[in-house]
């Protein structure tokens, strides 16, 4: 695995060999990554891949078994309570009061962060207009709806105004509309602080961060952007066409061209469109076209198609050949 290098200031969180035991079973082994200042970092896995133990490391939840952490070069052990100060954390189960006021909560929040009354009181107010909770501000938590709470969650979290915001799935369980909302803000928060997000759900990694570390079985197996993972790992070259034909006299056809490897089809609004799986390589485009052409067929549309971030993550973490 190869590690982006950069000639900018040193990584806001550096991560050295960072293992985690559970008893004789390890959670995380000898993990190692970095994150820069003003990067949106996704932290991709599937479930029970280790993804919570290493944000409650980074936080300062508690202690990793070996291994080493700095946050804006501060040891999480050795100076856990710098770190805390420089870190807001969303865990993936919201600490709040369900009988406090937003208000009230966030107030309590900012007491518990060693905050000066007035720098609460100025607080309060910037988050809640941050997280479009006005109308909210006096509403009893435990009222409030699943996606509201999220919103309450992220609010404590940057309420000390910290440099690094860990959000350990924070769009799960919330409805579609209030999805779009929380990514939004994360990309809005994203513009002021280093974001590190841990999810299982592809679309909301993809929808807001640069870079993505997938991690699995407690181990990082890929680390860079999704357009770079994908020239990485695709083995094929893909194309998607569209046909004037029927599907019976196309797939013979286009399955006769030497180099394809696959073909297959779908029916999209009327229209055929095939995927053909080409060797890397190789361009076909010319030898497709006359195939087409030459059997009495319009060629409507034909574009390469890249590996989405679903596709890397599958080959990633389900052990297929690569």
């Amino acid at each position: 695995m190869t590690t982006q290098t950069t000639d900018q200031a040193p990584d806001m969180i550096q991560v050295t060999g960072l293992t985690h035991y559970y008893g004789p079973h390890p959670a995380i082994q000898d993990v190692n990554f970095g994150v820069r200042r003003g990067e949106i970092l996704g932290f991709l896995g599937p479930n029970g891949a280790g993804k919570t133990t290493t944000m409650r490391i980074l936080t300062g939840y508690m202690p990793p078994t070996r291994g080493k952490v700095t946050v804006d070069g501060y040891d999480i052990v050795e100076k856990s309570l710098e770190v805390r100060r420089k870190i807001g954390y969303l865990p993936e189960t919201v600490p709040l009061y369900t009988d406090m006021t937003v208000t009230n909560y966030l107030r309590y929040m900012g007491t518990l962060r060693g905050m000066a009354p007035r720098a609460i009181k100025r607080r309060i107010n910037d988050v809640i207009d941050v997280c479009r909770l006005e109308q909210y501000r006096k509403t009893f938590i435990g009222k409030l709806s699943k996606g509201f709470r999220q919103r309450v969650g992220i609010a404590q979290a940057i309420i000390h105004e910290p440099e690094v915001l860990v959000l350990d799935e924070p769009t799960i369980g919330i409805d579609p509309i209030q999805v779009v909302e929380t990514r939004k803000l994360i990309q809005d928060l994203g513009k002021e602080q280093t974001v590190v997000l841990s999810s299982h759900i592809l679309p909301e990694v993809s929808a807001i961060c640069e870079r993505v570390l997938i991690i699995n079985e407690g181990r990082i197996v890929a680390e860079d952007t999704p357009s770079n993972l994908a020239d990485r790992l695709q083995g094929m070259e893909r194309m998607e066409i569209e046909i004037g034909g029927t599907v019976a006299e196309v797939l013979p056809v286009l399955r006769s061209v030497e180099g394809i490897t696959d073909v297959s089809h779908r029916r999209s609004e009327d229209r055929e469109i095939y995927t053909i799986q080409i060797r890397r390589g190789l361009d076909l485009r010319d030898e497709i076209s006359r195939a087409v052409i030459s059997s009495g067929w319009s060629l409507l549309s034909m574009q390469s198609v890249g590996m989405s971030l679903e596709d890397i993550f599958l080959r990633l973490t389900t052990h297929e050949e690569l």
